[in-house]
Order: C-alpha cells, then sequence, then structure tokens
C-alpha cells in the first residue's frame, strides 16, 4: 500500500460541502455509557456531515460505535448515557431541543429503518395502519386518506397484493417483507434523511439482492439524503457516495466511494478491504480494543503494520482534497 496524497489529489467528491448544502453536521460528538466502576467511551469526537441528496455509509466492525452514533442522532439513548457536542439538522442543535420539538422531527424529518424488522414492528396491529401513523401523526392525514398512502407504498416496495397486505399481521409478512414495510413506514412522510441501521444484517445472498434493489429505489425517488450503517462492504460499495470508516469510537477516514473501494487511506480501511473473500480473505491481527480503555495515540497502532513512535501520540483528522484521514502518515 503506497502512502501519499496521489489517491485523493485524482479522487474527487461527486457531493461536498462547496457544491450541496450540508443537511446534517455532527460535531465533536461524545457518547459515553456510565458504569458503575468505568465508562464506555462508544462516540468519542466523531465529526461527520450529511448534504442534501447524498447517501453517507458508515462502516467498521462490529462494537465500533457506528449504531450508537445513529440512535444518538435522535437522541434514542439509554439512560446511562452522557451526551456532549452539537448535531445541527438543518441548522437546528438537536441536543438542545425540547422532546416535543424533537419528537416533531423524528418520523417527520428524520426516519430511522432498525436492523431488526423482526422485533420493530407491534405483532397485534395490522402492518397498514402501522405504516398509517406516521402520516396520521405528522402529515395531519386522516386514517382513509393514509391507508390509501400506504397501498400506495406497498405497491412501490413490491409488497403484493398490496390491497390484501395492508390489512395483514407482521406473522403474515415474510422476513424480507417485514423489512420493507419498515422502510415504507420510514419514507411515507418524505423525510429529509433515512437513518438505516445495518439493513442486510442476518440476510441470506438471495435476500440481500433484495435489499439493494430497495434502497436503490429509495435512492433514485426523490432527493432525500441517507445515513446507512453497515458492516457489509460489498453492499456500502453499491449504494454509497462517499464512505466514513468509524474504529473504536472514532471516525478514521472520510473518503468518495470510488477512490475508497480503489485506494483507501487509512490502513485500517486497507485492512478492512483486504478482510474481504474477493481480496484475499486476510484477517486484521489482533483483537478489537476496549472502549473502556482505548490505546493511547492512534487507536489502531497496535495492530498496524506502518506503526511507529509517533503514533502513540492521537492524529488530527487530516483534510486531503475533500477527503479526510486519522493518521500520522499523511502529516
Amino acid at each position: 500500500m503506497a502512502f501519499s496524497n496521489k489517491s485523493v489529489e485524482t479522487g474527487t467528491i461527486s457531493i461536498n460541502s462547496h457544491t450541496h448544502t450540508c443537511l446534517l453536521d455532527i460535531q465533536d460528538l461524545r457518547v459515553h455509557f456510565i458504569l458503575e466502576d468505568s465508562a464506555v467511551r462508544a462516540v468519542d469526537g466523531v465529526s461527520l456531515k450529511v448534504h442534501e441528496g447524498e447517501t453517507l455509509t458508515l462502516i467498521g466492525e462490529s462494537g465500533s460505535g457506528k449504531s450508537i452514533l445513529g440512535t444518538s442522532i435522535l437522541r434514542l439513548l439509554p439512560p446511562n448515557a452522557r451526551i456532549d457536542g452539537k448535531i445541527l439538522f438543518n441548522g437546528l442543535d438537536l441536543l438542545n431541543l425540547p422532546e416535543d420539538d424533537l419528537r416533531k422531527i423524528r418520523g417527520r424529518d428524520i426516519a430511522w429503518v432498525p436492523q431488526n424488522p423482526a422485533t420493530s414492528l407491534n405483532p397485534v396491529l395490522k402492518v397498514g395502519i402501522q405504516i398509517a401513523e406516521p402520516m396520521e401523526t405528522h402529515l395531519n392525514m386522516n386514517r382513509e386518506s393514509a391507508l390509501k398512502k400506504v397501498i400506495k407504498l406497498l405497491k412501490f416496495f413490491d409488497i403484493e397484493p398490496a390491497e390484501k397486505r395492508v390489512n395483514e399481521y407482521p406473522h403474515q409478512y415474510s422476513g424480507g417483507m417485514r423489512q420493507r414495510a419498515l422502510v415504507a413506514m420510514g419514507t411515507s412522510t418524505k423525510p429529509k434523511l433515512i437513518i438505516a441501521d445495518e439493513p442486510t444484517k442476518g440476510v441470506d445472498a438471495s435476500k440481500k439482492v433484495r435489499v439493494v434493489e430497495l434502497f436503490r429505489k429509495i435512492k433514485k425517488n426523490g432527493k432525500l439524503s441517507m445515513l446507512v450503517i453497515t458492516h457489509d462492504l460489498p453492499f456500502a460499495r453499491t449504494l454509497a457516495d462517499r464512505i466514513a470508516v468509524m474504529y473504536c469510537g472514532q471516525i478514521v477516514e472520510i473518503c468518495n466511494a470510488d477512490t475508497f473501494f480503489e485506494e483507501p487511506l487509512h490502513p485500517y480501511s486497507k485492512a478492512l478491504l483486504d478482510s474481504l473473500p474477493s481480496r484475499g480473505l486476510k484477517p486484521i491481527k489482533g483483537n478489537s480494543p476496549s472502549m473502556v480503555s482505548p490505546p493511547e495515540g492512534c487507536r489502531f497502532h497496535p495492530r498496524c503494520e506502518y506503526a511507529n513512535s509517533r503514533c502513540r501520540k492521537e492524529p488530527p483528522l487530516i483534510e486531503l482534497n475533500g477527503n479526510s484521514v486519522r493518521c500520522w502518515l499523511y502529516d
């Protein structure tokens, strides 16, 4: 792997702050979970932007803090969480909004698509009623009008026959249909931003194709933005305009998707790609670090073949022609 500025000089970002309005601006976000005698530093100084009309895919190993970052945006955190920083959505700091005001944004302007469709739908309510609820709550639609819109959504997401499925319960849907129903619910109010958490988790290869088609369909339909959280690198490649890489609670790289998969910047990014079957299935050496007591300096340095004494000091997120990398090799 050659670490030079060549890869970032030739790569261009299709969506960036110079040409598109920033929709979501996360600034120095920290989410720590307070335990009896310690604190889990799940998100530790993350700054990240999502622009209008872009799909940003957040990748990294399980336990890196990706899903916590996603739930933090809507303040869907347990009582022992301590959160600090700024999360600006259309200029409003979501962390300072009263709960009543935030509730108006949840489900209306920002949709959350959870990773487990089996437990995310109420088993005793018809699916059509559950999909209609956000439209009744946020768009002031009556039940009859909302259900008509639900039937159109079911057809759009290939849940057929829609006129019958609208009156069925979650247990009458397959796993793939439940997942599509959750996406239909999320998109029903035409939100500005969709946050999807691990949409391919536990999905076999044949069903994964349907998930890819589903998200491509969403992407083509309107100018909404998506933050897709995943550890599935092939899935990320099919969707992303930009890739953000998370490791041990920190962002270590933000890069144009095409550039990332051809010539990643961070040693951890390279190791992630090399662990794919198509690239030789090389496991990343060492173990994931503790989020209670992470390594000093660069958090990846105990596992990095390029590490030197300088890596014991924490590197900044270095800007390189529209991309960013947290690594002393680029300083």
